[in-house]
């Protein structure tokens, strides 16, 4: 898996995927640079009226709930249906879910209408996802007695898709294989967005494969690993929006070799 996941960086580097999002507007800017920064080509049209056209020129579609209202779900409702019938991969980003119950609740009937081949979220998001009693305080995570990895795990299998479990120590699984990726700085905390990014990140690399585990490793290590290199590369007078800054150079030099020489990373597999 983790040679599948370095050979994605060549691919979409080779082939420019175009990545729909449907996304928040704090964020919207910093995704589309940070999908330009791994080698993608953003398009961020949010319209009902004409997401379906888009979507079916597009080679992932993110549906991102962090800024969610009534327009907004109309559009994921229809882009995520043609992308189903294209066999376009959608990826979730549920930002919020479980801070009030109108989010909440349309997140549910979402996944009712669409296939999600991966959903990204802290464990909190994750855990509400999957019918848990949490409420979770605006974007942030609550601690919780469960590991991300095996939060990752159960969370495959109930909702049939790869999840991508965000945290201190980030986890992919896709019910069967779960990877825990131990890169990340705690300034990604103090910038907004960087949640955001990584589902575009993990969207663009979905973009160039089915191979929807490894796009999912790829893409939230791709964040971590460019947290740790942009936080090393400040100077002491140099705070959050230089780092903010950096982090997207990082990203737009990571490659198959930087990524293999700075990932942390333990694969759990089947016995």
């Amino acid at each position: 898996m983790k040679i599948s996941a370095a050979d994605l960086f060549g691919k979409v580097r080779a082939r420019k995927p175009l990545i729909h999002q449907i996304t928040n507007f704090v964020t919207v800017n910093d995704c589309a640079n940070a999908t330009l920064a791994i080698g993608g080509s953003p398009v961020m049209t949010s319209s009902p009226k004409e997401v379906e056209e888009m979507v079916n020129l597009a080679d992932a579609l993110v549906l991102n709930f962090g800024t969610i209202d009534d327009k907004a779900l109309e559009a994921m409702e229809i882009a995520g249906k043609a992308a189903n019938a294209n066999n376009i991969p959608v990826i979730l980003d549920p930002v919020g879910v479980g801070a009030t119950s109108y989010r909440t609740e349309k997140v549910a009937e979402l996944l009712k209408k669409v296939t999600f081949q991966i959903i990204r979220g802290n464990a909190s998001e994750i855990l509400r996802l999957m019918g848990g009693d949490i409420v979770t305080r605006g974007v942030d995570s609550g601690e919780l007695q469960i590991s991300n990895a095996e939060l990752a795990a159960c969370a495959a299998n109930k909702l049939n898709s790869v999840i991508v479990v965000s945290g201190a120590k980030d986890a992919v699984s896709d019910g069967k294989n779960t990877s825990i990726i131990h890169n990340g700085n705690l300034l990604l905390t103090n910038v907004t967005g960087t949640g955001c990014m990584a589902t575009a990140l993990i969207g663009t690399f979905s973009g160039v494969t089915d191979d929807f585990y490894s796009a999912a490793v790829a893409g939230i290590s791709t964040m971590s690993i460019s947290g740790e290199l942009a936080a090393a590369k400040l100077q002491k007078d140099e705070g959050t929006g230089t780092f903010r800054v950096r982090l997207i150079d990082a990203i737009s030099r990571m490659d198959k070799e930087i990524w293999l020489n700075e990932v942390k990373i333990n694969e759990e597999v089947p016995n």
